[in-house]
């Protein structure tokens, strides 16, 4: 039994959940928009090049959750899902989790996103077991803070290897499908790197060092 994980935006789904979220506040008008949205933009391009600060992303994030209970939250998500995540779910990534149960492989998520973005996500994957950025909670409501290490970068692998410790599990056999070159540090720590639909400084280190690259696009 191997450890089967995965990256979430723009590997199993066909865009950024996190940076969706933002554009799905905008269209609501749940905040600001035209601000909102400028700093949403510039933090995706800090992202896709390598520069994000991922305390100072976060923290913008999570602000207007903390803005509102959980109750509301769970509203606009049940929305977020039908209008912005279900056009962008992938047979074929659908496929593939399935193929790694049917192996017995253990499957999880590890994501730079939050988690209350991208939980519900994982569970339509049939993933539970899902590793991401949380948010801070205090008295049932979010804070805007972040708490514990993000799962962003080096970040991933300090969760996961928190995460094996405290499950008993080893990385023998082990996946990790990614389309970022800001996941190479876990990509470099498994058996199997496998580059999906991957950015072009991904691809290009891939290529060097003979990895696999797939697409799950139709």
């Amino acid at each position: 039994m191997a450890l089967a994980i995965f990256d979430l935006d723009n590997t199993l789904i066909a865009n950024d959940s996190d940076y969706l979220w933002g554009e799905f506040l905008v269209q609501k008008g749940y905040v600001d928009g035209e601000a909102f949205a400028k700093t949403n933009a510039q933090f995706y391009e800090d992202y896709k090049n390598g520069t994000l600060d991922i305390y100072a992303y976060q923290r913008f994030a999570l602000q207007p959750l903390s803005e509102q209970s959980m109750e509301t939250l769970t509203e606009w998500h049940r929305q977020f899902m039908n209008e912005f995540i279900e056009p962008i779910v992938l047979p074929k990534a659908l496929a593939l989790v399935e193929k790694h149960k049917q192996q017995g492989d253990d499957v999880l998520i590890i994501t730079a996103t939050n988690t209350f973005i991208t939980r519900p996500i994982g569970l339509r994957y049939g993933i539970e077991t899902l590793l991401g950025t949380e948010g801070e909670i205090k008295a049932g409501r979010y804070t805007g803070e972040v708490e514990g290490t993000p799962t962003f970068q080096e970040g991933k692998v300090v969760r996961l290897q928190e995460w094996l410790q405290l499950n008993n599990k080893n990385l023998d056999g082990s996946y990790f499908y990614s389309d970022s070159h800001n996941d190479l540090p876990l990509l470099k720590l498994v058996d199997h790197p496998i580059v999906v639909d991957g950015d072009e400084k991904l691809i290009a280190y891939a290529q060097a060092h003979d990895w696999p690259c797939i697409s799950l696009r139709d």
